[in-house]
C-alpha cells in the first residue's frame, strides 16, 4: 500500500570498510548521541531488516560506524543511517551470538567529535518471516480506510491481504478485522467483514467462503478468534459490544461487552457447537494450548447484576473483573470438560485479558489492567507472564512502559515477542519486538523497523493485531474480493 510521502530526503553514503572515511581526529564526547528510534541495547533477531534510525543531535555532518567481532566495518554518512540490506545481513550472519557497535561521528564548524558508542546483540534465534497486521485510523465512527496488511520482516516489504477500499461505499462503511492463522502457516487464514457485505472471510489451502456466524440462538455473530493448532476448528467469542466516550479526562473511550459466548465452528460442515455460553458469565478471547487440547480465555462474572447489565454503562462500568479460564477439549471427541479459573485476578482487583500461551506450552502472556477487557485503551494496562510450569507470575517488567500494553502473540519458536504500544504518543499503537530468550527473560522491546524511522510518526494509523507466520499469504486481495461480494452461507447448531 501507499503511504504519506516523507516531508525531506536525507542524503546518504554508505561505505563498507573501516579504513574509509572514519574520522581520525575526532574528539571524544561524554555525551551520548540521541537516536529514533531507540535501538541502543536491544536484541535483535539474526534475520532482521535493517535498523534505520535517525539522529536528533543538531549537526553540520554525520558520520556512523557499524563494527562486529567479526567481518568488515560499515560507515553510513547522514542524519538518517541506512546500511544496505546486503551489506546488514552479513553484519548479522558474522555476529550472531555477538554484540555489534554503533559509533557516531557529529560535524560542527569543521571539527569532528565522537559520541560514546551504543551496542545492540544479534541473537541466535531468527524470527518468523512474515508479520500481518491491521492498519486503522484511531477514529471511533464510521470505519475509514483501513487494511490487513502483511510485512516481511527480512526487507520492509509490505502488502494487503486485504483492502477496504476495494469494496467501499462512504454511506455504509466497512470495517475488517480480527484476522487469524492456524498455527502460523498462512495456508489457513480468517478475518471479518463488518457493515457492506458484512461476513467471516475464511481461506483454506486456496479455498475461499463467506459464512455467516450467526446461527440461530446465538446472539451475534463470531468476533475474537483462536484457530486450532492441527484440526480444522476455529473457537469463536460471540460479543455484544458497545463503545461509550468519557465526558472528562485524558481517556478517550470504553468498550463494554453487554454480553459475551465462545462458540467452536467447524468450517467443513459449517456447525457450530456452544462452549462457553453461562448467563452469569462474559467469556471472550478464546486462545487454544499448543497440543489443542486446552482452550483458554478470560471470563466476568456478573452475577450479582445479572438482571440489570445496564448498570456497567453508568458510572460503575470499572467494577467488570475479568478472569483466566481454561476448559479442556477432546479433539477426538470434540467435547469439552468442565471449565475452571487459573487466574482469578478479580480477587487483587484487577482485569486479565488476552490470555496467549507459548509455543512450548510454559508460559502464558496475558494483559492486566484495573477493570474490563479491552485494554487497548487502558493506559494502566500491561504484559503479565506465568510460569505454567512453576506458577509463578511476574509482571514482564522489562518490556512494559507507562502507557498502555495491549495485543500481543509468540513466534513460532517462542524467542520473540510482539505487542502493541501507545508509549510513544498515547494516541497511535505501534509495534515492539522483544527477545524472550531461552531461560524465560524478555529483553528491551524495539520498535517495528522501517526503511524511514518518521514513517512511525508520519503514517496515521494504528497498528493492529499483530499475528506472526512462517510464510506469505498466497492469495490476492481480488482473491477475497470476489469472496467478500458474494453470499454467505449460514452456519447451523
Amino acid at each position: 500500500m501507499k503511504h504519506l510521502s516523507i516531508l525531506f530526503v536525507s542524503a546518504v553514503l554508505f561505505l563498507s570498510g573501516a579504513c574509509h572515511g572514519i574520522p581520525q581526529d575526532a574528539q571524544p564526547s561524554d555525551v551520548p548521541a540521541r537516536i529514533w528510534p531507540d535501538y541502543k541495547d536491544v536484541a535483535i533477531p539474526c534475520n532482521i531488516a535493517p535498523l534505520v534510525f535517525q539522529i536528533e543531535d543538531k549537526a553540520d555532518a554525520y558520520r556512523c560506524v557499524v563494527r562486529g567481532n567479526h567481518g568488515e566495518a560499515l560507515v553510513a554518512d547522514g542524519r538518517t543511517v541506512r546500511i544496505p540490506i546486503r551489506s546488514w545481513r552479513a553484519l548479522l550472519e558474522a555476529n550472531i551470538g555477538n554484540e555489534i557497535s554503533f559509533e557516531i561521528f557529529e560535524k560542527n564548524e569543521g571539527k569532528w567529535m565522537v559520541r560514546p558508542s551504543f551496542r545492540l546483540f544479534v541473537a541466535p534465534d531468527p524470527i518468523d518471516r512474515y508479520l500481518t497486521y491491521r492498519l486503522i485510523e484511531p477514529t471511533y465512527g464510521m470505519a475509514g480506510a483501513m487494511s490487513i496488511s502483511q510485512r516481511d520482516l527480512t526487507t520492509f516489504r509490505e502488502k494487503d491481504i486485504f483492502n477496504n477500499q476495494l469494496d467501499y461505499d462512504r454511506s455504509a462503511g466497512q470495517c475488517i478485522n480480527c484476522h487469524s492463522f492456524q498455527n502460523w502457516h498462512s495456508d489457513r487464514m480468517q478475518f471479518h467483514i463488518r457493515q457492506k457485505d458484512g461476513g467471516t472471510i475464511i481461506a483454506d489451502h486456496g479455498r475461499i467462503s463467506k459464512v455467516n456466524l450467526k446461527a440461530d440462538g446465538f446472539l451475534s455473530a463470531g468476533v475474537y478468534p483462536s484457530w486450532h493448532p492441527t484440526e480444522n476448528l476455529i473457537a469463536y467469542s460471540l460479543n455484544r459490544t458497545q463503545q461509550f466516550f468519557y465526558a472528562k479526562g485524558i481517556d478517550k473511550t470504553e468498550v463494554i461487552d453487554a454480553d459475551s459466548d465462545i462458540i467452536l465452528y467447524d468450517p467443513a460442515t459449517h456447525r457450530a457447537q456452544m462452549v462457553a455460553g453461562d448467563s452469569l458469565q462474559l467469556e471472550t478471547f478464546p486462545y487454544w494450548s499448543p497440543d489443542g487440547r486446552t482452550l483458554y480465555y478470560a471470563s466476568a462474572g456478573i452475577s450479582r447484576l445479572a438482571p440489570m447489565r445496564e448498570y456497567f454503562y453508568g458510572p460503575h462500568y470499572d467494577e467488570l473483573k475479568y478472569n483466566l479460564m481454561r476448559i479442556p477439549f477432546n479433539p477426538e471427541t470434540r467435547s469439552f470438560g468442565t471449565p475452571e479459573c487459573f487466574f482469578d485476578a478479580a480477587s487483587s482487583d484487577k482485569s486479565a485479558t488476552f490470555p496467549r500461551i507459548s509455543p512450548d506450552g510454559r508460559y502464558l502472556l496475558f494483559t492486566l489492567a484495573r477493570f474490563g477487557q479491552f485494554h487497548i485503551w487502558h493506559r494502566d494496562a500491561d504484559l503479565y507472564l506465568q510460569d505454567l510450569s512453576t506458577g509463578d507470575l511476574r509482571p514482564l517488567a522489562e518490556v512494559n512502559s507507562e502507557e498502555t500494553e495491549s495485543y500481543h502473540s509468540w513466534s513460532s519458536n517462542g524467542r520473540w515477542i510482539v505487542f502493541s504500544s501507545r508509549r510513544d504518543d498515547r494516541t497511535y499503537t505501534r509495534l515492539y519486538l522483544a527477545w524472550f530468550d531461552a531461560e524465560g527473560h524478555a529483553h528491551k522491546p524495539f520498535l517495528l523497523p522501517q526503511r524511514n524511522p518518521e514513517q512511525n510518526i508520519r503514517l496515521f494509523k494504528s497498528y493492529n493485531i499483530p499475528e506472526f507466520t512462517v510464510d506469505a499469504t498466497a492469495l490476492s486481495p481480488k482473491d477475497f474480493l470476489k469472496a467478500v461480494q458474494g453470499p454467505a452461507i449460514q452456519a447451523e447448531r
